[in-house]
């Protein structure tokens, strides 16, 4: 992992790469580097950091070729040096490739390439598929790859240029996304569409075991038998502006203040008649009855929607409700029967342990709805339905946007799932859906008022570790916030139930230690309130997010962050907003880079 790019054509390759995987840096990465057929040879460039240094370099060597391909990486074998970027070169440079995934049996194929004389340039798993790709090269670069990665256990999404087929590109894919596309100019490949949208809006996304031979003039699609097949056309709905910072400082600011629109496109057509309506969840009104327990799998700030998910879930459809990280999930026995509903949370669509979680979960008979910000992603196409969160392009690598959206969407399978076995009338279901749509104006006012922010940022700039406390809805909520503060500024943070307080994490509590309370009006208000206490007898300067017009809790907290009244079911939605410009705030101020944090990546492809 983590960002594909390659084009073949008739405009000079390189500048060409070196936009895509500027469009692509969303993603996290720490190494970056280009291929290009010039003349005879493959010549390759490159550097560890940012693109830009790749930039700079490639004025230098001014590599002329018209057909390439780039990667930016995320270190997994190897450390992050220019021997372990990407791309990697094969019988003395015949060779480039470039490629997204985990190859699980690398190890053996290293060892037996070595027995063979094959003298290895770096630590990672790509050099084997190169030199693989190398050792079947007959001629036939689509047959080499094809031959090669029938030895290749684990994910793969591959880019292979090779010197004596001068003008072509073959690419492949196995658990790991690809599209390919024809422009006006030439071809594409990318493993997001973004790379490419400035040249074509018409996207084929590759299916597990496909594979594509691209020129200058066409654009093929095979089989993984090896058969021609014809390309089924993506339109792209959505254009580069969401790629552009629009005058804000940062994409993660701008991506904040996008959520009122992601609640109201993610809202928009789903109440019919004075019915809720998801047609592309694929169960009847009946089977969804049938359905006996629900268990969300995630990871990260998914994990944490579906523990919203859970209070919604069984509040209002009355269905035991499991929340799992998709990475445990796969790896034990869980107990899963076909009136099992599985639903799979991922922001890419693309999340390793997820796709894997729902594979297990299928074999076992359950259904499995997707909920997934990424149209045609493995997720969607994996699941027996999907709902999309309509949040279009997230850039910055922590998720505000489209943890929204995710919980927008959750909130409707929650209130599909009461619709169907009746435990909320139809009347109630059509209140519930009216008080879910007025969350984006609610957002609205909340990002109009972020002077209590920046105060309460101030006064946590200092510290070294946080706590972030609530309880019901607040306690799913303060995990998020803790999670934001960890990403993006790298000061750590905890959250727990804040009944757990006196259960060991209060030993943590000294003069001026900062705990974030989510203290909203609800069921458990007093008893929130009681730990807010507790911790500032202990000298903890107490941040609480509250409702608005709540006067009494100033005499509780340090610093009041108000929002705007709203039932507890959707206060997740209201109270995440000032956590995540909390966290901003911090991280600016401590001099993070809040849309590229150290060690992260967009999209987590491998386990």
């Amino acid at each position: 992992m983590c960002g594909i790019v390659g084009y073949t054509g008739r405009r000079p390759a390189a500048g060409i790469l070196v936009e895509g995987l500027r469009r692509l840096e969303y993603r996290g990465y720490d190494s970056a580097g280009v291929a290009v057929q010039c003349g005879p040879d493959l010549r390759a460039v490159k550097r560890v950091g940012r693109v830009s240094q790749l930039a700079r370099a490639l004025d230098q060597e001014r590599l002329e070729g018209c057909c390439g391909v780039g990667h930016t990486r995320w270190a997994t074998h190897g450390r992050p040096t220019e021997a372990n970027a990407h791309p990697h070169a094969a019988g003395q440079g015949r060779i480039a490739v470039v490629h997204n995934g985990i190859i699980e049996n690398f190890a053996e194929l290293r060892a037996e390439l070595e027995e063979r004389g094959v003298r290895f340039a770096s630590e990672t798993d790509t050099e084997t598929i190169a030199h693989l790709i190398d050792e079947a090269y007959e001629g036939d670069l689509l047959d080499a790859v094809r031959r090669a990665t029938e030895q290749v256990v684990g994910s793969y999404g591959l880019a292979v240029a090779c010197s004596d087929e001068p003008g072509a590109i073959v690419a492949t894919r196995r658990d790991s996304p690809l599209i390919v596309a024809r422009g006006q100019d030439g071809c594409y490949v990318a493993s997001d569409a973004i790379a490419m949208l400035d040249a074509t809006r018409d996207v084929v996304v590759l299916e597990d075991g496909q594979a594509a031979r691209l020129t200058a003039d066409a654009l093929e699609l095979f089989d993984e038998a090896g058969g021609a097949i014809d390309p089924v056309i993506t339109h792209i709905g959505w254009d580069l502006e969401v790629a552009e910072k629009g005058g804000y400082p940062d994409f993660m600011l701008k991506e904040i203040h996008e959520q009122p629109r992601v609640i109201r496109d993610t809202l928009a057509g789903r109440l019919v008649g004075g019915r809720l309506q998801i047609d592309e969840l694929d169960l009847s009104p009946e089977e969804l009855n049938l359905i006996d327990r629900v268990c969300v799998i995630a990871c990260g700030t998914s994990l944490h929607a579906g523990l919203v998910a859970k209070e919604l879930i069984e509040g209002w459809a009355r269905i035991p409700t499991e929340v799992e990280a998709a990475s445990e999930f796969r790896y034990r026995n869980p107990i899963v029967t076909p009136s099992t509903l599985v639903v799979a949370v991922s922001q890419s669509g693309e999340t390793a342990d997820t796709l894997a979680a729902i594979r297990d979960a299928r074999v076992k008979g359950a259904r499995v709805f997707g909920i997934t910000n990424v149209l045609g992603s493995p997720v969607a196409r994996e699941s027996d339905g999907v709902i999309y969160t309509k949040a279009n392009k997230e850039i910055a690598v922590a998720s505000t946007k489209s943890f929204l959206g995710q919980v927008t969407s959750l909130c409707l399978l929650a209130l599909l799932l009461a619709q169907a076995k009746g435990k909320l009338r139809m009347n109630q279901i059509r209140m519930l859906f009216g008080e879910l749509a007025d969350t984006a104006e609610q957002v609205e006012w909340v990002l109009g008022r972020e002077e209590a922010v920046r105060e309460a940022a101030e006064a946590c700039v200092g510290a070294t570790s946080a706590l972030f406390v609530g309880r019901g809805m607040g306690a799913a909520i303060a995990r998020e916030g803790a999670l934001k503060l960890k990403e993006i500024s790298y000061l750590h943070a905890e959250a727990y139930p804040a009944g757990e307080m006196k259960h060991g994490p209060i030993a943590l509590i000294d003069e001026g230690f900062p705990v974030i309370a989510v203290a909203t009006r609800g069921p458990v208000y007093d008893k929130v309130v009681s730990n807010m206490q507790e911790s500032r007898a202990r000298g903890a300067r107490v941040i609480a997010i509250a409702t608005e017009g709540d006067e009494d809790i100033r005499a509780h907290a340090d610093h009041v962050i108000y929002i705007p009244k709203v039932r507890d079911a959707f206060s997740a939605i209201t109270a995440s907003v000032p956590l995540q410009l909390l966290a901003r705030r911090i991280a600016v101020l401590r001099g993070c880079d809040v849309d590229q944090p150290r060690n992260l990546a967009k999209s987590v492809t491998v386990e």
